[in-house]
């Protein structure tokens, strides 16, 4: 069984953002693998939108055979549209587990699941991309995390197309596969009561003591939520 991990938007280098839940699950001698977002420029050459990703996230899962997908934020939202259907095989997903994030049904996109106007964190500009603000980020976002994982996480920032907000995912991951929504009950940037809402869409929920970022700020606690789902992927 591979963990396979889908990072949150406006961010890059996803290899990054999981090292510290990798490391801990590989201790307990399971593999992984972080996908990298066109969205977010890092895949040089493919068109940066949510169809790319999808496309990036399903080449991966071809590769490692079993796997439990695990998205967080928005990456949640790639990995409910990655995990079942489409022209192309998605590979084996046994499991998806979605960190602070989203589970839409089909039609619906990230927008839909929103509170319905942007969230004063984030910057819109005319060139159709969005950021996250830097002076919110510390405050919503990594308030609990060390200073070197804040620090990273400045560096990793990145600006992406606003038009992933609004794709509408044509399959619904959660439907089909077994499921566990991570609630970060901690969490300033999206509200705890939206992720629980969200979370009743799942198998199953746990609630985690962190904010945003718990791949960074607690890792093992992360680390130990998913051992569980690996060990036993098929579990209600």
């Amino acid at each position: 069984m591979t963990v396979v991990f889908v990072h949150g938007a406006c961010v890059r280098d996803g290899e990054w953002w999981w090292s510290r839940v990798a490391a801990a699950l590989h201790a307990d001698g399971l593999d992984s693998v972080a996908v990298r977002l066109p969205s977010c420029g890092e895949v040089p050459g493919v068109a940066p939108d949510f169809a790319a990703d999808v496309a990036e996230t399903r080449r991966v899962l071809r590769e490692v055979g079993p796997a439990v997908l695990v998205g967080h934020s928005y990456g949640g939202v790639v990995a409910t549209e990655a995990a079942v259907g489409g022209s192309e095989a998605v590979g084996d997903v046994r499991h998806l587990v979605y960190v602070s994030s989203f589970l839409p049904d089909v039609g619906q996109s990230l927008a839909d699941l929103g509170p319905g106007e942007p969230a004063p964190h984030l910057d819109f500009s005319p060139d159709g991309t969005f950021g996250v603000r830097r002076e919110s980020l510390r405050d919503l976002f990594l308030y609990d995390c060390d200073e070197q994982a804040a620090e990273g996480a400045v560096a990793r920032l990145t600006r992406q197309p606003a038009a992933v907000l609004t794709a509408p995912v044509q399959h619904a991951g959660w439907r089909h596969r077994p499921s566990t929504a991570i609630v970060c009950a901690g969490d300033r940037a999206t509200p705890p009561a939206l992720q629980r809402a969200q979370a009743a869409r799942a198998t199953r929920v746990v609630e985690l003591p962190t904010g945003h970022h718990p791949m960074l700020s607690h890792p093992h606690l992360l680390a130990a939520a998913l051992r569980d789902v690996a060990l036993k992927p098929d579990q209600p």
